[in-house]
């Protein structure tokens, strides 16, 4: 891949990269450093990729490798030498804006809050049906470009997205939510 290819790369996909890495990393911060961290890697390897080939799905794979990497080393970290005074990772998530072509601002609200309320649902969820559901949602991906870059096959990805909705619907009714 040469350098301009690379460019209308990140041009074409970065919001999308980023938006996933924001979402699996459960914080804007932490998602932006996820998302230079696999920019970084894809430079580095720039030259062995293809602008042909499907380089988002390579690089939505590098970002849950590297996240799950660092998952590990944190993990290792604080089974060796735990700390106390360390922040955990936010629950919150990344917020997306919710539609504010003509709507009140009181529908913006409310929108925003079941928004908020509906992406901190998808984060509670195990990550074996989370990182599926953030694939084919936010990152616009279809069930066979989600089992590829999972290593799964498309059955294992189908059955994990249907209990992960199964499980939403649940929470949502014990909370009372119904659309």
């Amino acid at each position: 891949m040469k350098n301009e290819e690379f460019e209308q790369f990140v041009l074409k996909f970065g919001k999308d990269i980023l938006r996933f890495c924001r979402m699996i990393a459960k914080d804007a911060e932490d998602g932006d450093e996820l998302y230079q961290d696999t920019m970084l890697k894809l430079l580095e390897k720039k030259k062995r990729l293809d602008f042909m080939q499907n380089t988002k799905s390579y690089a939505l794979s590098t970002s849950i490798y590297l996240w799950k990497n660092k998952k590990k080393k944190y993990a290792n970290r604080m089974r060796l030498l735990p700390v106390d005074s360390m922040d955990k990772l936010s629950d919150e998530g990344y917020q997306m804006p919710g539609p504010e072509n003509e709507a009140s601002p009181e529908q913006i609200v409310v929108q925003r809050n079941e928004a908020t309320m509906i992406q901190g649902l998808v984060a509670s969820l195990p990550e074996k049906y989370r990182i599926p559901i953030y694939l084919y949602y936010s990152a616009d991906m279809q069930v066979h470009e989600v089992s590829e870059i999972l290593g799964l096959p498309e059955g294992t990805v189908k059955t994990r997205m249907r209990k992960a909705k199964k499980q939403l619907k649940e929470k949502l009714e014990a909370i009372g939510y119904d659309r």
